[in-house]
């Protein structure tokens, strides 16, 4: 019987809540702020972690530099990321942005756009097929 939960899970889960908080409290370059790491990617032997992060501006430019500032960092986050867990390999990090929440942002906006038209339609087949009071009288 399969595991549903595997090593390489449960490895990655605790890499990103340790990237997330090097991230937080240790990285001071003000080119990268406002990161959240979304999920770690662990290989099978656990020697390669992909870290799709996310960004609050996501602006391209600030994106590729923000991403060129933690790849450089990589060595010093992994260094980090050595002491904090125990393990008899740390990885070697390659931070790759996560568009799932610009994605999502421009779905919800989307969505809210064709509701606000639907209304919008709907209010003026509703004013159209009203009864004029002025015939009845």
């Amino acid at each position: 019987m399969a595991r549903d939960y595997s090593r390489t899970d449960r490895v990655g889960q605790q890499y990103q809540r340790e990237i997330a908080l090097i991230l937080q409290r240790e990285i001071k370059d003000p080119r990268v702020s406002l990161v959240t790491v979304s999920e770690v990617e662990v290989s099978r032997d656990l020697a390669y972690a992909k870290v799709f992060v996310t960004f609050l501006n996501d602006d391209d430019d600030y994106v590729k530099t923000a991403l060129k500032v933690l790849n450089e960092a990589a060595g010093f986050i992994r260094s980090l990321l050595g002491k904090r867990v125990r393990a008899r390999i740390t990885p070697d990090l390659r931070f790759v942005h996560d568009p799932s929440l610009g994605e999502g942002l421009r779905m919800s906006r989307l969505v809210a756009e064709a509701l606000r038209r639907d209304a919008e339609r709907s209010n003026s087949v509703k004013a159209d097929t009203a009864p004029d009071k002025q015939e009845d009288e």
